[in-house]
């Protein structure tokens, strides 16, 4: 009797479909440099369609899109003050099927040093007077708030753009020391650009501020949505207004020297979630041949 039992469990095992493993996806990584302040393009062939995909990087989550060729493109930031070294990069989505996908990626990060800058400004902008203080305190705060908020639609499909034609210095990074003072590095990429010169938004994106504010003077900021914003300043005037959807290239003010500033220029920050990266790394992240300007 028990071995009839044992051969019918069996036979019963044998007609029990296999377990179905979790399908492998291709991952490749490129960027301009793998160091801090850059942004990783991360392309996923998946062997399988899929339905959704992200993954976990340095603390955050890093969206994935679908393209035209079955293929999901993510951007992973590097954050200007991450160490070098060895990451993983968690990938975590599911097939069209249900099946989970969960496939770590390593990718290292090589080592940079960024450069000190001293510059001379108004004693009021280097030490600002205490009735000053709350001002700059409730503008830090707004700005963090607005930084933190996730739009996880991505309201751009083409690539970025720089948002005035003149030349790029290499100021992404640097160490400031401002009138003989240590200050924190400089989270942007300054352009050349006079007074009047027309700013444009580098993608298309929703207007979340526009106004003046203390250090960089008449500021707008940009959601592009996937936790993607633009943050430009110093500007002499402001074209758009909150809530304003804007798109690639639109004009959204004209540059100057409004706030901390040495001289006439344009300030470019970019955020991808909590990242402060080089928003011209993300330029060439994004770059296709269709997208040149």
């Amino acid at each position: 009797m028990t071995t009839m039992i044992g051969a019918a469990l069996l036979v019963l095992a044998a007609m029990q479909p296999p377990a179905t493993a979790a399908p492998a996806v291709q991952v490749v990584h490129r960027a301009r440099a793998m160091t801090p302040g850059e942004v990783i393009r991360v392309t996923v062939k998946p062997t399988s369609t899929l339905a959704a995909l992200d993954a976990v990087w340095l603390g955050q989550t890093v969206l994935f899109f679908a393209e035209a060729d079955g293929t999901w493109n993510g951007f992973a930031p590097i954050d200007l003050s991450t160490p070098a070294g060895t990451y993983t990069l968690r990938l975590q989505g599911r097939t069209i099927d249900g099946l989970a996908i969960a496939q770590p990626h390593l990718i290292r990060v090589l080592p940079r040093t960024f450069p000190t800058r001293r510059i001379t400004v108004d004693d009021k902008f280097a030490t600002p007077p205490d009735d000053v203080m709350p001002r700059i305190e409730r503008e830090q705060a707004l700005t963090e708030s607005i930084f933190s908020t996730l739009t996880p639609e991505r309201l751009w499909s083409r690539g970025f753009i720089a948002p005035v034609p003149g030349a790029a210095t290499s100021s992404f990074g640097r160490r400031s020391v401002v009138n003989g003072q240590p200050r924190s590095p400089h989270s942007g990429t300054d352009f050349q650009a006079a007074t009047g010169t027309p700013v444009v938004a580098p993608n298309r994106g929703r207007i979340v501020l526009a106004d003046d504010l203390y250090f960089p003077g008449r500021t707008v900021i940009i959601d592009h949505g996937a936790g993607v914003y633009s943050y430009l300043a110093h500007l002499s005037s402001i074209a758009v207004k909150d809530g304003e959807t804007v798109d690639r290239g639109e004009r959204i003010g004209l540059s100057g020297a409004s706030g901390r500033v040495t001289g006439p220029h344009l300030h470019w920050s970019l955020r991808i979630g909590k990242a402060r990266v080089d928003p011209l790394s993300l330029v060439t992240a994004t770059a296709t041949a269709a997208d040149s300007r």
